[in-house]
């Protein structure tokens, strides 16, 4: 018998011991927390009923994963709702830039950059079944429809701040400001507009979906999925030297690569030890999750009725935050991004209590209380918050990296996504997935495509594995 050994129990994790064990691999994952799910747990932290998630809350790149569409996990449990309104930026001014999963209503919301918008997107999510599988790969391969992603990857090469010159309006450029934010990084480098166009893209394809009753339920139906299969799952195993690891004919690692740096050691190639030692950490998150009596009273009506809320002004101002958090410096008025899961999953609620998560973008490993700060941003745009906040929980940086080992210094994205990283993940190779040691290999947020809970760097790792045990 075959036999694979999973450490990490995250959605790439389970991803890659699914694709093992669909390939008749006899596969065994170890988990150190007491249960799986890695960046999609989910769980009542202020009252009992009220459910928050713990990190990962949005799934538009999980939705439409080619991976989980793959399985019947819907006979698990999972099931997916989606908001009236994917994503709203408010402004001072009380407008707000509106992110509809329709690129024609988004189009319209935006008025005089509604035909800018509908130019950018129109074509790419037109496109964008015969686009992803491209694009949630490696960067670096052999695509399969060469023109069409040339189209859609030229304008991922500019900043940010260059792309939105094409706007008009303060509320188009900071609604695709805020998005692209979600790098973590200065808005004004090469390449920021990539994570932008590719979340963008593929909200208008499949919405800004959440799991229903949390995000647990991902990781759930993965591990069901797994046992079905004839697989395994060991919680509570740690896993620190390679000592530890069982035999097995082909081992995956869920974990950063610092993490597996310290486990494998000397038995690394120098060069690939080296990359993974070296490997660079971004910006932290600092979250605070609060129970809210009748919700956010939000100035402008459609956050009101949005699942994921930007909170961070006009695109300069982000910008200047972004470009703070990264050398170092805790802005006043960070860049927030809050979740209304809720709205689209009312059983999450209590009664008229319902739970709001919010994190804040921090410099890295950042040691100070941002709980004042992330409560100012909503004063700002939903005066009287703080008078309906009936409870709350906090993971500061430092508590976001022990509840995930490979959130290193708070880095919800496993890595900074700089070029180098966001092109090639811990190392410049065509294989990124292999640690240089036979059949042992890399699966975590760390590698390509990135962070989400698509379970696609799993699948990558695992059918690279599979070829190797093929041979």
């Amino acid at each position: 018998m075959t036999t694979g050994v999973v450490v990490g129990g995250g959605p790439n994790g389970l991803a890659a011991a699914v694709t093992l064990a669909r390939a008749g691999v006899q596969v065994t994952v170890l988990e150190a927390a007491d249960r799986v799910g890695g960046g999609v747990r989910s769980g009542e932290a202020i009252i009992p009923g009220l459910v928050h998630d713990h990190c990962a809350a949005i799934h538009p790149m999980a939705v439409g994963s080619p991976f989980l569409a793959g399985l019947d996990l819907a006979r698990h449990g999972l099931r997916w709702r989606w908001p009236e309104i994917d994503c709203a930026h408010p402004l001072d001014d009380g407008g707000a830039g509106l992110l509809y999963r329709s690129v024609e209503a988004t189009a319209a919301a935006l008025g005089a950059d509604g035909a800018r918008w509908r130019a950018l997107f129109a074509g790419p999510v037109s496109r964008y079944d015969l686009l992803e599988r491209d694009i949630l790969g490696p960067l670096l391969h052999v695509p399969k429809h060469p023109l069409a992603l040339a189209r859609f990857g030229l304008p991922t090469l500019l900043p940010v701040t260059v792309l939105t010159r094409a706007f008009r309006t303060p509320a188009a450029a900071a609604l695709f400001g805020g998005v692209a934010a979600h790098t973590f990084r200065p808005l004004q480098l090469p390449m920021t507009s990539a994570i932008g166009l590719g979340i963008v893209t593929t909200g208008h394809r499949h919405g800004w979906a959440v799991a229903e009753g949390g995000s647990q339920a991902i990781a759930d139906a993965l591990a069901a999925t797994l046992a079905d299969l004839g697989g395994t799952v060991q919680t509570g195993v740690r896993i620190d030297a390679a000592a530890q690891l069982p035999r097995a004919d082909v081992t995956v690692f869920d974990l950063a690569p610092t993490a597996v740096a310290g486990i494998l050691g000397d038995r690394l190639p120098l060069r690939v030890g080296r990359a993974l030692r070296r490997f660079r950490y971004g910006p932290g998150a600092f979250k605070v999750d609060f129970a809210v009596e009748g919700g956010v009273p939000w100035t402008n009506p459609g956050a009101r009725r949005a699942g994921t809320v930007h909170l961070g002004g006009e695109l300069a101002e982000i910008a200047a935050t972004e470009r703070d958090i990264q050398a170092g410096r805790m802005p006043a008025r960070p860049f927030i991004i809050v979740g209304q899961q809720y709205l689209a999953d009312p059983g999450r609620s209590v009664g008229d209590i319902h739970p709001v998560y919010a994190y804040a973008h921090v410099p890295h490993g950042y040691g100070g209380d941002a709980t004042e700060a992330i409560i100012g941003q909503f004063e700002r745009f939903a005066p009287g918050f703080r008078d309906r906040v009936v409870g709350m929980a906090v993971r500061s940086t430092t508590e976001m990296s022990v509840y995930n080992p490979n959130y290193v210094g708070g880095d919800i994205n496993t890595g900074a996504k700089d070029i180098r990283q966001l092109v090639f993940g811990p190392r410049p190779t065509l294989h990124p997935y292999r640690l240089g040691i036979p059949g042992m290999y890399l699966c975590s947020a760390a590698t390509p495509p990135g962070p989400g809970a698509h379970g696609m760097c799993g699948a990558h790792a695992a059918a690279d594995a599979l070829a190797y045990l093929r041979r």
